[in-house]
C-alpha cells in the first residue's frame, strides 16, 4: 500500500531545548492554513499528545518501539496519519537518548524506522559559532540519521541570529527558522511534567495559539513541508486485524459488552489505540468523567481506569460517592476492571486521606520520590487482562506509594523490583502503563471476559 503522507521529526540535543514549542506550533500553524496534520510523540508521554490534539484537530498518538516493538512503528504511523498530508513527530529528550546505551526507543531510532528527516531545535542561549560544532556532531554521530535542518531557538538579537546562521552554513545545514526568546510561552507544570491540556482548558488553547503564531512568523513552513519525506510504504496497523475480528466476539454470540473508560481532567493518560481495540473486540465504549458523572452507563460490563492526576482532584473524586459506590459494586460483581497508575489510586480505600472506591484493600499517598522508567514485566497472576507468565514491556511514572492490605495477588514482577500491583476477582490494577497496541490479545481477553451472561441481540445489527 502506498501512503501519501510525508513525515518530519522534530528533535533536539537535549530536553528543554524547545521541541514542544516548535512541534506543537508547527502542527497548529500548518493546520490553520488548511494542511491536514497527523500529530505524533516519541515515547510513552501522555501530556504532549493532548496539546498536539488541540493543535492539529486530530488525536495525538505515540510512537514507542520499546512498548510496541519496532516493527509496529511504521504501521502505527500509517494508521494515525490516514488522510493526512504531513505527519509531525515530536521527539523525546535528546536526539539519541533512549532506554539503554544503544538508544533504543530514542527519537533517532524512531526517525530511522520512519525514514524521516530530523529537524534539530537548538537552544542557542550562550553560544554563537560553537553552534557549528554542535550541529556537526549531531549530523556525523550516526550517518543513518538524516539531520536535515535546524531551528534556532531563544535567539537574543538580530546580530545573534546572523552569527548563528553563519555557523549553520559552515556545516551545510539549512536554518528553517529562528525563534526569539519569549517567556510568555511557558506552560504550567507540576510533578509529572506539564499540566494536561484538558485540565488547562482555555489557557491550553491560548498556549497552542501562541506557539502557532510564533512558528508561523519565524519558521519557513513551506521549507519544512518540502523537507518532509514520504512514510514507508506498507500496510497500516488495523485494530480489527490486531484483535482478530470483532464478529467472532459479538455478532456470532449476540453478546454485547459495554466498557466504561474513565476520562476528563482526572484521567487523561490513555492511548487512542486502546479505545479502537476495545471497539474492534466488540465492546461499546462509553467515556465517563468522574468529576461530572455520578453513575456508570447502563449496561456497563467492564471498566478501564487509565492513569492521570487523580491526586489533583482528590476532593472532587472523594465527594462523588454515587460513582464510587457504582465502581465498587461493579468490581464486586466480578466484572473485569483494568486500572493503571492513577486508576489504581482511585480503586484504593483512600488517597491522601480522601475516600476513594475501596475496591482494593490498600491506601495511597503522594510522596516526594519519583519512580520512573521502562520495565520488562512478567505477569505473576492470571487476570481478566493477562495470563501468568505473559511478558510485556511497560513504563512507570509516578510520585505515589500504595500500602497494601491482605487478600490480593500481585500483578507483575520484574528484575530488581518487588512484586507489584493487585489481582483480585476481575480487577487488575498496577502502576505499570502498557500500550495496548503491543498486547492486543490482552484487550481481546478483557472484552471476552466482560460479555454478559444473557443473550440479547441489538436492533441495529
Amino acid at each position: 500500500m502506498i501512503n501519501g503522507t510525508r513525515a518530519v521529526v522534530i528533535g533536539a540535543p537535549a530536553s528543554g531545548s524547545g521541541k514542544t514549542t516548535v512541534a506543537t506550533g508547527l502542527m497548529a500553524a500548518l493546520a490553520r492554513r488548511g494542511t491536514v496534520v497527523a500529530p505524533f510523540k516519541v515515547g510513552p508521554d501522555y501530556i504532549d499528545p493532548g496539546y498536539h490534539t488541540l493543535a492539529a484537530g486530530r488525536p495525538g498518538r505515540n510512537l514507542d518501539p520499546v512498548l510496541v516493538g519496532e516493527a509496529q512503528i511504521a504501521p502505527l504511523a500509517r494508521h494515525g496519519s490516514a488522510g493526512a498530508e504531513i505527519a509531525v513527530v515530536e521527539g523525546v529528550m535528546g536526539l539519541f537518548d533512549g532506554r539503554l546505551a544503544d538508544g533504543a526507543g530514542s527519537t533517532a531510532h524512531v526517525a530511522g524506522l520512519l525514514g524521516a528527516p530530523v529537524v534539530l531545535v537548538v537552544d542557542c542561549r550562550g553560544q554563537s559559532r560553537s553552534l557549528a560544532a554542535v550541529l556537526h556532531g549531531f549530523r556525523s554521530f550516526d550517518p543513518a540519521v538524516d539531520v536535515a535542518g535546524v531551528v534556532l531557538n531563544r535567539v537574543g538579537s538580530s546580530r545573534h541570529e546572523d552569527v548563528l546562521r553563519a555557523a549553520a552554513e559552515e556545516v551545510g545545514l539549512p536554518v528553517l527558522g529562528a525563534l526569539p526568546r519569549r517567556d510568555a510561552l511557558a506552560v504550567p507544570s507540576r510533578h509529572l511534567g506539564l499540566v494536561t491540556a484538558v485540565e488547562h482548558g482555555a489557557a491550553a488553547t491560548a498556549a497552542v495559539d501562541a506557539m502557532a503564531e510564533l512558528v508561523a512568523e519565524h519558521v519557513d513552513l513551506d521549507a519544512m513541508v518540502a523537507l518532509a519525506s514520504p512514510l514507508p510504504s506498507g500496510a497500516s496497523w488495523s485494530p480489527a486485524d490486531a484483535i482478530g475480528g470483532r464478529a467472532r466476539i459479538s455478532v456470532s454470540e449476540h453478546r454485547y459488552p459495554r466498557t466504561a473508560v474513565f476520562g476528563g481532567a482526572a484521567f487523561t493518560f490513555g492511548y487512542a489505540e486502546h479505545v479502537e481495540l476495545l471497539a474492534a473486540a466488540g465492546s461499546d465504549v462509553v467515556v465517563v468523567d468522574p468529576l461530572r458523572d455520578e453513575a456508570l452507563p447502563d449496561g456497563t460490563t467492564a471498566l478501564v481506569l487509565p492513569g492521570g492526576f487523580p491526586e489533583e482532584h482528590v476532593a472532587a473524586l472523594g465527594a462523588n460517592a454515587p460513582l464510587r459506590a457504582a465502581v465498587r459494586a461493579l468490581a464486586a460483581s466480578g466484572a473485569p476492571v483494568h486500572a493503571e497508575c492513577g486508576g489504581l489510586l482511585y480503586l484504593c480505600g483512600s488517597l491522601d486521606g480522601a475516600p476513594m472506591c475501596g475496591v482494593l484493600p490498600a491506601t495511597a499517598a503522594m510522596t516526594g520520590r519519583l519512580t520512573l522508567g521502562y520495565r520488562d514485566a512478567v505477569a505473576v497472576s492470571d487476570s481478566a487482562v493477562f495470563t501468568t507468565g505473559q511478558r510485556v514491556a511497560g513504563h512507570e511514572f509516578h510520585h505515589c506509594a500504595v500500602t497494601p492490605g491482605a487478600g490480593t495477588d500481585a500483578a507483575w514482577a520484574w528484575r530488581g523490583g518487588r512484586p507489584e500491583g493487585f489481582v483480585v476477582g476481575g480487577v487488575h490494577a498496577s502502576f505499570l502503563h502498557t500500550h495496548p497496541a503491543g498486547q492486543p490479545e490482552a484487550v481481546a481477553r478483557f472484552v471476552a471476559a466482560s460479555r454478559p451472561a444473557r443473550t440479547t441481540p441489538r436492533s441495529h445489527w
